[in-house]
């Protein structure tokens, strides 16, 4: 699935995940490939996530909001 990341300043991170965690603000949730569309909201913590090719990175953000939709992952983070 594609996720982005972006804050007011840039964008984090543009690519291909197996999968992602969020710190969300009613607890972390996992997103894999063909996830239910949804929109949550974050609270402050770390956004993990696994490329494709087995990468882990991890972002901290201050909150935000998540949308998923047809295997695309839209970050809007602090």
């Amino acid at each position: 699935m594609k996720l982005e990341i972006i804050t007011p300043d840039k964008k984090l991170f543009e690519g291909h995940v197996k999968s992602a965690t969020f710190p969300g603000a009613e607890g972390s949730f996992g997103v894999l490939n063909n996830h239910a569309a949804m929109i949550a909201t974050l609270k402050n913590g770390i956004i993990e996530l696994i490329e494709d090719n087995n990468t882990p990175h991890q972002f901290p953000v201050k909150g935000g909001v998540v949308e998923v939709y047809k295997n695309n992952v839209i970050v809007l983070a602090e």
